[in-house]
């Protein structure tokens, strides 16, 4: 079996805070069960169990929620002994981990440290951005929870990335968000597009984001990152890093830029698992790691016609110059209902704004990795 990749919900939708735009609070809502409380040891052991003895080469196991800090910390100690414990074939194990920060202490931070987790911390560009949008439940100040744990995770050693969800107001300050990351330090950042709630009306909400104005973020982004490029002290941004590698001849990590789904195992707390983090939803549960084995869920995937689905472009997609950079985007944002997509991506006016504006310094940039890469095997 190839490589395995597990993302786990073990406080299922449970959260220390409320965001506005939050697309896990809208799936929880369409589904019969919306909360599945914490989950236990027993669940935690069969589910690393029963991925772990198949991975050969490499095991991914990450930890998203909800917060999953929720859990306690010595929830994560036992993930770490059962990821020791049934490890038989010496794959490759990387631990991460996706927090708000709101509960973060010297204790978790030295623990992600020790352990050598890969944690993502959520900040909203700007302070006054991030405050109007994400909300501690207990009236405290989210941005200040954030800088007090990325400022332990900096103390302390701890791999971390800042991981910025694109609405209307991050978009239109990218620039300002930039240079106050540069100014900060955060040079490892990666930016998701904001998702309307599944089957309403796109464009609707407050904090939408439009196709016309996420091809502009794309573009000022991209500007600012080229320019430090040109000085060789550019950041990583993976959206980017993933468009040159494209370019370079690599398959893109990202399964948004593959433009197809890919195998993905996403548990909830009680178990069950699911094909995408995005449809975590009751018609596509694919079984439950305390009574499936890994082969019965897989199997349950391709009956499902799950990852067939996503290549679903339509002949506007195939037609069009970009498509081999491209690639249609991700499925989610080629759905236009629950049950019905067109295959045209919903941001695809903004995808081609960006390549049209930063197609020839994509290339540049490629070019000039390829040399590096020639320059150093010699």
């Amino acid at each position: 079996m190839p490589a395995i990749s597990v993302l786990v919900k073990p406080a299922s939708g449970s959260c220390n805070m409320h965001c506005d735009y939050c697309f896990y609070c809208d799936e929880q809502k369409k589904r019969r069960t919306a909360l599945y409380g914490f989950m236990s040891d027993r669940t935690l052991k069969n589910v690393i169990k029963r991925t772990l003895l198949r991975a050969e080469g490499s095991y991914s196991l990450a930890f998203q929620g909800g917060e999953p800090t929720l859990c306690g910390i010595d929830f994560f100690r036992n993930a770490v002994k059962y990821a020791r414990q049934y490890n038989r074939n010496q794959a490759h194990v990387s631990l991460a981990l996706q927090t708000n920060g709101y509960g973060i202490t010297e204790e978790w931070a030295e623990f992600f440290a020790e352990n050598q987790f890969l944690v993502g911390i959520s900040v909203d560009g700007l302070e006054r951005i991030h405050s109007s949008y994400r909300h501690g439940n207990d009236g405290g100040d989210s941005w200040q929870h954030a800088m007090n744990a990325i400022r332990l995770f900096e103390e302390h050693g701890v791999e971390y990335n800042i991981l910025t969800v694109v609405h209307r107001e991050t978009a239109e300050n990218i620039r300002e968000i930039y240079r106050s990351y540069r100014e900060r330090g955060w040079n490892y950042m990666q930016f998701i597009t904001c998702l309307d709630p599944l089957g309403e009306p796109r464009g609707g909400k407050p904090w939408s984001l439009l196709p016309k104005a996420y091809g502009q973020f794309l573009i000022d982004l991209f500007d600012l990152w080229y320019a430090d490029f040109l000085r060789e002290d550019q950041p990583f941004i993976r959206q980017f890093d993933n468009y040159v590698g494209i370019l370079l001849g690599f398959e893109p990590e990202s399964c948004e830029q593959r433009g197809i789904c890919g195998i993905q195992n996403v548990v909830e707390a009680d178990g069950s698992v699911y094909p995408c983090d995005f449809y975590v939803l009751d018609a596509y549960r694919l079984g439950n790691l305390n009574e499936d084995l890994l082969p019965a869920i897989y199997a349950a995937r391709e009956k499902m016609g799950y990852v067939e689905r996503s290549r679903n472009h339509p002949e506007k997609c195939r037609s069009c110059r970009w498509l081999d950079l491209c690639r249609g985007g991700c499925y989610r944002s080629r759905m236009t209902a629950m049950e019905e997509t067109d295959g045209l991506n919903y941001f695809c006016e903004g995808y081609q704004m960006f390549f049209e504006a930063c197609y020839d310094r994509l290339t540049k940039v490629a070019d000039a990795v390829r040399e590096r890469m020639h320059g150093s095997r010699s």
